[in-house]
Protein backbone atom coordinates (compact mmCIF):
# COMPACT_ATOMS: atom_id res chain seq x y z
CA UNK A 1 0.00 0.00 0.00
CA UNK A 2 1.53 3.07 -0.95
CA UNK A 3 1.42 6.20 1.43
CA UNK A 4 -1.47 8.06 -0.54
CA UNK A 5 -3.31 4.59 -0.67
CA UNK A 6 -3.27 4.81 3.11
CA UNK A 7 -3.94 8.18 3.14
CA UNK A 8 -6.88 7.64 1.61
CA UNK A 9 -7.68 4.81 3.52
CA UNK A 10 -7.37 6.76 6.86
CA UNK A 11 -9.72 9.48 5.92
CA UNK A 12 -12.88 6.60 4.93
CA UNK A 13 -12.44 4.95 8.20
CA UNK A 14 -12.55 8.53 9.65
CA UNK A 15 -15.80 9.12 7.88
CA UNK A 16 -16.97 5.63 8.28
CA UNK A 17 -18.75 3.92 11.21
CA UNK A 18 -17.29 3.87 14.48
CA UNK A 19 -14.92 6.53 12.92
CA UNK A 20 -14.61 11.05 14.11
CA UNK A 21 -18.10 12.60 14.31
CA UNK A 22 -16.90 15.87 13.29
CA UNK A 23 -15.28 14.65 10.49
CA UNK A 24 -18.36 12.42 9.29
CA UNK A 25 -20.76 15.53 9.35
CA UNK A 26 -18.35 17.52 7.28
CA UNK A 27 -20.01 18.86 3.82
CA UNK A 28 -18.08 20.75 1.28
CA UNK A 29 -19.90 23.50 2.26
CA UNK A 30 -18.76 23.66 6.08
CA UNK A 31 -15.24 22.74 4.77
CA UNK A 32 -14.81 25.49 1.98
CA UNK A 33 -12.80 27.92 4.46
CA UNK A 34 -10.58 25.50 5.43
CA UNK A 35 -9.67 25.32 1.99
CA UNK A 36 -9.02 28.91 1.38
CA UNK A 37 -6.48 28.83 4.89
CA UNK A 38 -4.35 26.17 4.02
CA UNK A 39 -3.97 27.54 0.69
CA UNK A 40 -2.94 30.97 2.62
CA UNK A 41 -1.13 28.95 5.17
CA UNK A 42 1.28 26.96 1.63
CA UNK A 43 1.68 30.03 0.23
CA UNK A 44 3.32 31.77 3.79
CA UNK A 45 5.49 28.23 4.18
CA UNK A 46 6.59 28.93 0.13
CA UNK A 47 7.57 32.15 1.21
CA UNK A 48 9.47 31.58 4.40
CA UNK A 49 11.26 28.73 2.31
CA UNK A 50 11.67 26.47 5.53
CA UNK A 51 11.46 22.78 3.65
CA UNK A 52 9.76 21.02 6.92
CA UNK A 53 6.81 23.90 7.14
CA UNK A 54 5.99 23.54 3.02
CA UNK A 55 5.92 19.72 3.51
CA UNK A 56 3.62 20.29 6.45
CA UNK A 57 1.50 22.76 4.07
CA UNK A 58 1.32 20.74 1.38
CA UNK A 59 -0.05 17.30 3.49
CA UNK A 60 -2.88 19.85 4.80
CA UNK A 61 -3.71 21.17 1.40
CA UNK A 62 -3.80 17.37 -0.06
CA UNK A 63 -5.80 16.59 3.03
CA UNK A 64 -8.50 18.80 1.72
CA UNK A 65 -8.70 17.55 -1.56
CA UNK A 66 -8.87 13.65 0.04
CA UNK A 67 -11.99 15.20 2.13
CA UNK A 68 -13.71 16.57 -0.22
CA UNK A 69 -12.85 13.72 -2.15
CA UNK A 70 -14.44 11.26 0.15
CA UNK A 71 -17.23 12.81 0.54
CA UNK A 72 -18.21 12.52 -2.87
CA UNK A 73 -17.23 8.99 -2.54
CA UNK A 74 -19.68 8.07 0.32
CA UNK A 75 -22.72 9.57 -1.71
CA UNK A 76 -21.51 7.56 -5.12
CA UNK A 77 -20.72 10.79 -6.89
CA UNK A 78 -16.69 10.35 -7.72
CA UNK A 79 -13.27 9.44 -5.84
CA UNK A 80 -9.88 10.28 -5.55
CA UNK A 81 -9.19 7.79 -8.42
CA UNK A 82 -11.31 10.11 -10.22
CA UNK A 83 -9.75 13.30 -9.67
CA UNK A 84 -6.86 12.49 -10.36
CA UNK A 85 -7.27 10.56 -13.88
CA UNK A 86 -9.30 13.83 -14.69
CA UNK A 87 -6.78 16.13 -13.92
CA UNK A 88 -4.03 14.28 -15.82
CA UNK A 89 -6.19 13.86 -18.92
CA UNK A 90 -6.90 17.83 -18.25
CA UNK A 91 -3.04 17.91 -18.27
CA UNK A 92 -2.54 15.93 -21.09
CA UNK A 93 -4.90 18.08 -23.34
CA UNK A 94 -3.44 21.10 -22.20
CA UNK A 95 -0.06 20.32 -22.66
CA UNK A 96 0.12 19.15 -26.94
CA UNK A 97 3.45 20.73 -27.38
CA UNK A 98 3.95 17.68 -24.84
CA UNK A 99 1.67 14.75 -25.42
CA UNK A 100 1.01 15.37 -29.09
CA UNK A 101 2.89 17.47 -32.12
CA UNK A 102 2.00 21.12 -31.87
CA UNK A 103 5.28 23.15 -31.85
CA UNK A 104 5.19 26.01 -29.35
CA UNK A 105 8.19 28.80 -29.86
CA UNK A 106 8.46 29.81 -26.27
CA UNK A 107 6.34 30.07 -22.90
CA UNK A 108 4.26 32.85 -25.17
CA UNK A 109 2.70 30.21 -27.20
CA UNK A 110 2.55 27.72 -24.27
CA UNK A 111 -0.27 30.72 -22.89
CA UNK A 112 -2.04 30.85 -25.76
CA UNK A 113 -2.17 27.51 -26.59
CA UNK A 114 -3.76 26.84 -22.98
CA UNK A 115 -6.21 29.87 -23.18
CA UNK A 116 -7.57 28.36 -26.48
CA UNK A 117 -7.98 24.97 -25.51
CA UNK A 118 -9.17 26.45 -22.06
CA UNK A 119 -11.65 28.48 -24.42
CA UNK A 120 -12.96 25.04 -26.29
CA UNK A 121 -13.58 23.14 -23.42
CA UNK A 122 -15.68 25.97 -21.44
CA UNK A 123 -17.95 27.26 -24.57
CA UNK A 124 -20.55 28.02 -22.18
CA UNK A 125 -18.28 31.42 -21.08
CA UNK A 126 -19.31 34.12 -22.69
CA UNK A 127 -15.97 36.44 -21.55
CA UNK A 128 -12.59 35.99 -21.06
CA UNK A 129 -13.03 36.95 -18.04
CA UNK A 130 -15.40 34.61 -16.45
CA UNK A 131 -14.16 32.00 -14.33
CA UNK A 132 -12.21 34.63 -12.07
CA UNK A 133 -13.23 33.72 -8.54
CA UNK A 134 -15.23 36.38 -6.58
CA UNK A 135 -13.60 35.36 -3.33
CA UNK A 136 -10.31 36.06 -3.92
CA UNK A 137 -8.64 38.99 -1.95
CA UNK A 138 -9.01 42.41 -3.72
CA UNK A 139 -5.81 42.95 -4.94
CA UNK A 140 -5.51 39.47 -6.10
CA UNK A 141 -7.93 39.73 -8.19
CA UNK A 142 -7.19 43.23 -9.63
CA UNK A 143 -4.55 41.56 -10.72
CA UNK A 144 -6.03 38.30 -12.56
CA UNK A 145 -8.71 40.58 -14.20
CA UNK A 146 -5.95 43.02 -15.54
CA UNK A 147 -3.83 40.38 -16.87
CA UNK A 148 -6.46 38.20 -18.24
CA UNK A 149 -7.80 40.63 -20.15
CA UNK A 150 -4.48 41.79 -21.97
CA UNK A 151 -4.12 37.96 -22.90
CA UNK A 152 -7.52 38.33 -24.54
CA UNK A 153 -6.33 41.65 -26.15
CA UNK A 154 -8.87 43.96 -24.10
CA UNK A 155 -8.01 47.25 -24.22
CA UNK A 156 -7.56 48.62 -20.34
CA UNK A 157 -8.99 52.35 -19.62
CA UNK A 158 -6.86 54.80 -19.64
CA UNK A 159 -6.50 55.42 -16.07
CA UNK A 160 -5.60 52.17 -15.31
CA UNK A 161 -2.13 52.52 -17.35
CA UNK A 162 1.10 52.97 -15.28
CA UNK A 163 2.19 56.29 -14.36
CA UNK A 164 6.05 57.01 -14.79
CA UNK A 165 6.82 57.27 -11.11
CA UNK A 166 5.33 53.80 -10.64
CA UNK A 167 7.39 51.21 -8.67
CA UNK A 168 9.99 49.31 -10.81
CA UNK A 169 10.50 46.26 -8.40
CA UNK A 170 8.47 44.81 -5.70
CA UNK A 171 10.10 46.35 -2.88
CA UNK A 172 9.44 49.44 -4.06
CA UNK A 173 5.28 48.36 -4.61
CA UNK A 174 5.26 46.55 -1.04
CA UNK A 175 6.43 50.08 0.22
CA UNK A 176 3.98 52.41 -2.11
CA UNK A 177 0.59 49.73 -1.63
CA UNK A 178 1.51 50.08 1.89
CA UNK A 179 1.72 54.02 2.09
CA UNK A 180 -1.77 53.84 0.23
CA UNK A 181 -3.05 51.41 2.96
CA UNK A 182 -1.73 53.57 5.35
CA UNK A 183 -2.93 56.33 4.19
CA UNK A 184 -6.48 54.71 3.46
CA UNK A 185 -6.87 53.83 7.27
CA UNK A 186 -5.83 57.36 8.51
CA UNK A 187 -8.84 58.81 6.79
CA UNK A 188 -10.92 55.77 7.98
CA UNK A 189 -11.16 54.50 4.12
CA UNK A 190 -11.60 50.57 3.41
CA UNK A 191 -8.81 49.84 1.24
CA UNK A 192 -9.85 46.32 0.39
CA UNK A 193 -13.57 47.27 -0.24
CA UNK A 194 -12.06 50.30 -2.28
CA UNK A 195 -10.12 47.99 -5.09
CA UNK A 196 -12.97 45.45 -4.61
CA UNK A 197 -15.03 48.21 -6.04
CA UNK A 198 -13.30 49.70 -8.69
CA UNK A 199 -12.39 45.95 -10.22
CA UNK A 200 -15.94 45.10 -10.75
CA UNK A 201 -16.51 48.56 -12.35
CA UNK A 202 -13.49 47.86 -14.36
CA UNK A 203 -14.54 44.04 -14.80
CA UNK A 204 -17.95 45.41 -15.79
CA UNK A 205 -16.65 48.02 -18.39
CA UNK A 206 -14.33 45.43 -20.15
CA UNK A 207 -17.14 42.74 -20.40
CA UNK A 208 -19.58 45.84 -22.11
CA UNK A 209 -15.87 46.25 -24.63
CA UNK A 210 -15.73 42.56 -25.35
CA UNK A 211 -19.63 41.82 -25.78
CA UNK A 212 -19.60 45.08 -28.24
CA UNK A 213 -16.75 43.73 -30.10
CA UNK A 214 -17.67 39.94 -30.37
CA UNK A 215 -21.17 41.18 -32.77
CA UNK A 216 -24.43 40.14 -32.94
CA UNK A 217 -24.20 37.27 -33.05
CA UNK A 218 -22.39 36.98 -29.77
CA UNK A 219 -19.69 35.11 -30.91
CA UNK A 220 -16.67 36.67 -29.16
CA UNK A 221 -13.58 37.88 -32.10
CA UNK A 222 -10.52 36.40 -29.35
Amino acid sequence: MTALDELVAVMARLRGPGGCPWDGEQTHASLAPYVIEEAHELVEAIEAGDDEHLREELGDVLLQVVFHADIARAEGRFDLEGVARALTEKLRRRHPHVFADVAVDGVGDVVANWDAIKRAEKPERDSALDGIPASLPALARAEKVIRRAGRAGLALPEETATDASAPETEDELGRALLALARGAAERGLDAERALRTATRELEQRLRDAEAAASGPDGAAAR
